[in-house]
């Protein structure tokens, strides 16, 4: 046996085997001309589509390809020495030397499988890359087939003929796989190390070039390859193998400002695309919510999201769906996300009222309690402070956000009629009745995405003209007018108007810029959804903070919530620039003087649709013919509530207006009313009719309504 082992150790011998196997005839499935280096480089194809700005630069990368790893390909320029010596030494020492087959190699490869039943295989780079390029080449299982063997070597030949040395090993190190589901250097370099090839030490080349024998070895395999293909501490290699290989391999994206907008642009067939975004201005929102976010977080708020509109062309220059790190629901594009709008409406509510010449600036609404009867019962609005102000101008219940001043504006205007026009300013969620809604739609009751009301407001910005967002460049178009352009110039002057707005706000909050803005908060019931809508001359900027699951905050109000993000992105926009001047009027918009009779607001110069002009506003004692029952509701049924002890449960008459000397019938059964004209009524089972009628006795409404319930009434404890 050892005089047989020492003749086919000879290198001559081995050679000599090699070469009578290799002109045994096969099919020559990689024998033919290999394609070109550039048509490689070319086709190859990341795992991770890229999202540009507007600028050419890198906005987000996305991974689109679920199969496999890959990143960009990695130009040999672009990775270390050390990585080139240490794949050199442990894949193919005599690269430089063959002509695509390492004879010696593979004589030594040939005699240990076929004489000492020990296979091993003897592949150059070269015949690696043959087969790469080749499918019929790639061995199935563990081994080639000698016939696939044969094409192999045929096709490294080949390519040696075609291409370089250098851009053999540059195909190499992009077409191997590396560990798990990395494929190329770019991806494992990235992925297991989290730095580029080009920075890779000894030690570091040394380990991903033992991956290559076999890329999913234990951690201490791997190390004990790498140890001899660098000259390092054969520890310290150990402890970087493990502490890299032992867990999940993570490669995170390079660049990731826009997820939300990468996921709807970006697919395995659009790998590339460009937007309207300005990253640098993305990079800048995205870091102010998280800081806000950070600073309401003990307050209950955990998401917030952006959306930052140039008005003249409608582009998305910042499209923020979470503020990402901290948020309880990464994945939800808070932009996209249906919510309750809260005030937000109602400058487009005010403004359809001023578009219709049913109020003015100075036109004065009653901030009283209001009981409303709706098919669903009754419908009691409040004001956030809980407080009432009487008789208020336009002007000042717009700036303060006033809510039952709204709600009787939208009881002059219609809910049908709002409704539409909010469908025509882009809202698809309002897709029924305005009936279905009823008299809350002026306090935001319908469901809107803050693409929507950033949109809205954008129209505002533009004397009334829509057209939707976009986030694509080129396409744009100068939209449709919806508001007429003298409403929505006034609505802009009073959302502007900061001391109109002092009343509930005070002087010094974050609505006040140092330039022209008009702006507008909004908190939803329960406080689950807060809202800053604002523009300036050049730009709409939109702000939600709340929760994605819908959990309510906690003393968050418009000025503490979004607010502050708001202010700090719109002075963002504008450093360095011109600041903002406030639109140019239009031609039928008047100035005129006002005074009120009474003093109810100081005496001032206001804004007015040409022919809508009042010198004098004066406050008139309600007409007795206009009074009305405002509760009950004609039909209504009321039940006695049996846990309310019977003394002290009551039900209140009130009429639309407050009037001294209103008279109420119940039945036969004659009723004190107060001053105000209210009564309290100790409630039992029965059908009844209640009649109000004028001082002088005349009948001004009637209304039925029943009463069930009161079986189980208790007294109340003697």
């Amino acid at each position: 046996m050892k005089q047989g082992g020492g003749r086919w150790a000879d290198p001559v011998v081995r050679a000599s085997l090699v070469l009578v196997l290799c002109a045994v005839p096969t099919a020559r499935a990689g024998g033919g001309q290999p394609p070109s280096f550039d048509a490689v480089r070319q086709g190859h194809l990341s795992s991770e589509a890229v999202l540009l700005d507007r600028h050419g630069r890198v906005l987000h990368e996305l991974r689109v390809d679920d199969r496999v790893r890959r990143l960009p390909w990695v130009a040999l320029e672009g990775v270390s020495p050390a990585l080139l010596q240490a794949v050199v030494r442990a894949e193919d020492r005599r690269f430089l030397e063959h002509g695509g087959v390492d004879w010696q190699a593979l004589g030594g490869a040939a005699y240990d499988t076929l004489l000492r039943g020990a296979p091993r295989g003897a592949s150059t780079l070269s015949m690696q890359v043959a087969a790469m390029l080749e499918p019929t080449l790639r061995a199935s299982g563990n081994r080639r087939s000698l016939l696939q063997k044969f094409d192999q070597i045929r096709g490294a030949r080949a390519l040696e003929a075609a291409w370089t040395k250098p851009q053999i090993l540059e195909a190499y190190l992009n077409l191997s796989s590396f560990r798990g589901e990395l494929s190329g250097i770019g991806a494992a370099s990235q992925g297991l190390l989290h730095k580029d090839p080009s920075g890779l030490d000894a030690r570091e080349s040394a380990l991903l070039a033992a991956l290559l024998r076999g890329p999913n070895a234990l951690p201490e395999v791997v190390a004990r390859r790498a140890c001899p293909l660098a000259d390092v501490d054969c520890g310290s290699l150990e402890r970087l193998a493990k502490a890299v290989l032992s867990g999940p391999v993570q490669l995170s994206p390079r660049v990731a400002l826009a997820p939300h907008l990468a996921r709807t642009l970006l697919s395995r067939e659009v790998r590339r695309s460009a937007t309207t975004i300005d990253g640098r201005l993305q990079a800048r929102v995205l870091d102010i919510l998280q800081r806000q976010v950070a600073l309401l977080r003990a307050r209950n708020v955990n998401d917030a999201a952006a959306l930052v509109l140039d008005n003249v062309t409608g582009e998305v220059v910042a499209y923020v769906g979470n503020q990402g790190e901290g948020s309880s629901a990464p994945f939800v594009d808070g932009v996209r996300a249906p919510r309750q709008a809260g005030s937000t409406l109602k400058p487009l509510l005010y403004g359809l009222a001023l578009e219709e010449r049913l109020l003015t600036a100075v036109s004065l609404l009653d901030d009283s309690p209001a009981n409303l009867v709706t098919p669903g019962g009754m419908y009691v609005p409040q004001n956030y402070d809980r407080d009432f102000r009487g008789p208020v101008s336009v002007r000042a219940a717009l700036a303060g956000s006033l809510n039952v001043p709204a709600v009787r504006t939208l009881m002059l205007v219609g809910t049908e009629r709002f409704a539409g026009r909010l469908r025509a300013l882009g809202f698809e969620g309002v897709v029924e009745p305005g009936d279905y809604y009823g008299f809350s739609l002026a306090l935001g009751s319908a469901d809107v995405t803050l693409w929507q009301l950033t949109g809205a407001y954008r129209a505002l910005a533009l004397g009334g003209r829509w057209s939707p967002p976009r986030v694509s460049p080129g396409g744009g178009s100068g939209g449709v007018a919806v508001i007429d352009p003298g409403a929505a110039w006034i609505v802009s002057d009073i959302l502007a108007d900061r001391g109109a707005r002092s009343a509930t706000f005070g002087l010094d909050n974050p609505l006040a810029t140092r330039f022209w803005t008009a702006v507008k908060t909004g908190t939803s019931k329960d406080m689950r959804d807060n809202w800053c809508i604002g523009y300036s001359r050049t730009h709409t900027v939109g702000v939600w903070v709340g929760n994605f699951d819908g959990a309510p905050m906690r003393d968050v109000s418009g000025v503490s919530g979004a607010a502050p993000a708001w202010l700090e992105i719109m002075q963002a926009l504008t450093a360095g620039d011109v600041p903002s001047g406030p639109p140019s009027r239009p031609r039928d918009i008047t100035a005129a003087s006002v005074r009120f009779l009474p003093a109810l607001e100081p005496a001032r110069e206001d804004y007015f649709l040409r022919g809508t002009e009042i010198p004098e506003v004066a406050l008139t004692p309600p007409s007795p013919a206009a009074v009305r029952i405002s509760y009950p509701g004609d039909g209504a049924i009321l039940a006695v509530d049996g846990d309310i002890p019977d003394p002290v449960q009551r039900v209140r008459f009130v009429p639309t207006q407050p009037l001294d000397g209103l008279l109420w019938r119940l039945n036969d059964e004659v009723l004190q009313a107060d001053a105000g004209g209210d009564v309290l009524w100790r409630p039992r089972p029965g059908r009844f009719e209640l009649v109000l009628a004028a001082p002088g006795g005349g009948v001004l409404d009637r209304v039925r309504f029943e009463v069930r319930g009161g079986e189980n009434h208790r007294e109340s404890p003697r």
